[in-house]
């Protein structure tokens, strides 16, 4: 177990006029080395969410434990834990301030307290990692394009080997190239180093091609949690709380209505090919697909 969250709540504006529920009861753990993407409308609370996991916001009642120590009891160490609980904000260029690209990615290093060669060592290992070329390192992050600054706002977080990485929309406003590129790059980090994924996604799309798990909410509360297709299968009442499964979840109960026996519960376009060319297949041969 790594985080977890027991009867949490939080109230913007506690005892004002302007006090608002932002979440309420939250219940959630989360294991070492699982990719979980979180989906909610804006206002549902996910963002609220997320930040509570690394201590930047202190929930109004309720306790937040990593590695089994509640986090908000005297004497705990939020700066250490922010080392071992990485976020990547949803625009880089919040986190990106430094004159050049290494700089910036040794920040956090630094703060760890240690030694210069240290710093520049795991920023050149991180920045190699999210793929970054070694002639931009002396070149400002702000003359980088949109998919490079999240790139390099990701290495100065990974520069301080973090257990879990939380991405909030780390894919928002780049192009599909853009997109993939960022998306492949945490899948491997998954992969490759076992870091724990946490991410904030309004693509349904992207969550059923990456999550292993699928966390949905709404109005500060969970509303699913499950595998991405265990969710997808409640397409309609994500409807009802202005959610939408992928558009391959439409078009398969489309194809199913039509008559074509296909799985109504592939949710990727790999898994739709497979079993439409089957479904068509069967049909053709006058097979009945079981």
């Amino acid at each position: 177990m790594q985080i977890e969250l027991k009867d949490v709540s939080y109230t913007y504006g506690l005892n004002t006029v302007y006090e608002v529920s932002a979440l309420s009861g939250i219940n959630l753990s989360v294991k070492e080395g699982e990719f979980i993407a979180i989906a909610g409308q804006t206002g549902s609370g996910k963002s609220t969410l997320i930040q509570h996991l690394n201590g930047l916001i202190r929930p109004t009642s309720g306790r937040i434990l990593f590695e089994g120590k509640d986090i908000w009891e005297e004497g705990y160490d939020l700066r250490e834990l922010r080392t071992h609980v990485g976020l990547v904000f949803q625009y880089p260029e919040n986190q990106l301030f430094e004159t050049t690209v290494v700089k910036d990615v040794m920040f956090g290093p630094r703060n760890q307290g240690l030694s210069e060669e240290e710093c520049r060592q795991r920023a050149e290992e991180a920045l190699k990692l999210v793929g970054i070329p070694e002639e931009l390192l002396e070149t400002s992050p702000f003359d980088l394009s949109g998919g490079q600054k999240r790139r390099v706002a990701v290495a100065g977080v990974l520069a301080m080997n973090p257990e879990v990485l939380i991405l909030d929309e780390p894919t928002a406003g780049l192009d599909p190239a853009g997109r993939e590129e960022i998306l492949t790059l945490i899948r491997r980090l998954r992969d490759r180093q076992g870091i724990t994924i946490i991410l904030v996604s309004h693509s349904m799309e992207d969550v059923a091609s990456y999550a292993g798990r699928m966390i949905v909410i709404h109005q500060g509360k969970i509303a699913f949690d499950g595998t991405p297709r265990q969710v997808f299968a409640h397409y309609r009442e994500l409807e009802e709380i202005g959610l939408a499964a992928p558009q391959i979840t439409y078009i398969m109960h489309a194809l199913k209505k039509g008559g074509l026996d296909v799985d109504v519960n592939a949710i990727t376009v790999s898994e739709a090919k497979r079993s439409i060319l089957l479904a068509l297949a069967m049909a053709r041969s006058g097979t009945v697909h079981v």
